[in-house]
């Protein structure tokens, strides 16, 4: 079965507030030329707005894995877990 398929499984309840955010805009901008963030979260929660030169956090995707915050080379990423109640809800287990 592809990642795809598992992430399909996959249900949310999302919440109004996001539970993600990058610290320093400006530290994407500038400093991270690689924007490893824009692979490493098996969510794609990350992406690089080319127009708008930020990244874009697609929190309501998030699988609460916890990969930004030891991928993120500057530390950048301020993740928390949802409140009570939100987040990722697992079909199967």
């Amino acid at each position: 079965m592809k990642l795809d398929d598992k992430l399909y499984l996959v249900r949310f309840n999302t919440d109004k507030l996001s539970h993600i955010k990058i610290s320093n805009p400006n530290v994407c901008l500038q400093q991270c030329q690689d924007k490893p963030c824009t692979r490493f979260c098996p969510a794609h929660v990350y992406d690089w707005d080319e127009e708008e030169k930020r990244i874009a956090v697609g929190y309501e995707g998030c699988l609460e894995c916890g990969t930004c915050l030891i991928g993120c080379p500057f530390g950048n990423i301020d993740w928390k877990y949802p409140r009570g109640g939100f987040g990722v809800s697992w079909k199967n287990g």
